[in-house]
């Protein structure tokens, strides 16, 4: 199962993604919220962390997660704070009950991941792309906008037509053709 923890939160947060099942994990950690109490509410404990990128609205909560569970903290780049173990571009990671393909997919940030799941019909695009067409920012350190186009046309070329669920780094889900909503982040981002 994969719950937003973040949702309904009234800070600056990225979405947390709290994927229970054989291996218990969260998919960015969130920033200035009780991120610990919100997995106790779901789950007996953590396996991992996993880092779509190391932005501060997503990394932010990471000591008391880590604290509170003593939980390893994987993502692109140990190098970045917090970070301990790296994954790899094309490795594959265990979320929950499926096997997910890392992408790297660099544009909104250095060590930025997409995480997809054939088997499950799952994407988590980070601050890659969003609902309705919208993709990360390039105007912060590390931003490239042409390798933002690189990433988008890398995972358009990965993910399956047939893509049930996109979990995004901000904003809503989406469960109704997301592979458009790609299509057309992929778009926008080129006019």
């Amino acid at each position: 199962m994969i719950r937003n923890l973040a949702r309904g939160q009234q800070v600056f947060t990225s979405n947390v993604f709290l994927v229970t099942g054989d291996r218990t994990v969260l998919v960015d950690v969130g920033n200035e919220f009780d991120v610990v109490s919100a997995v106790e509410d779901h789950a007996e404990g953590l396996d991992a962390v996993i880092a779509t990128h190391t932005h501060y609205d997503h990394v932010n909560n990471l000591d008391s997660v880590v604290e509170a569970f003593d939980v390893p903290v994987y993502g692109y780049d140990t190098d970045q704070d917090g970070i301990g173990h790296a994954i790899a571009d094309d490795e594959t990671v265990q979320l929950g009950d499926h096997d997910y393909q890392a992408l790297h997919t660099p544009g909104h940030k250095n060590d930025h991941l997409c995480f997809y799941s054939e088997a499950s019909g799952v994407l988590f695009a980070g601050d890659l792309v969003f609902a309705d067409g919208s993709f990360g920012r390039t105007d912060l350190e590390e931003g490239d906008r042409d390798l933002l186009i690189d990433s988008i046309q890398r995972v358009l070329s990965v993910v399956d037509e047939d893509l049930q669920e996109m979990h995004t780094g901000h904003g809503p889900s989406v469960t109704d053709a997301p592979y458009q909503d790609i299509e057309l982040a992929l778009q926008a981002a080129k006019f």
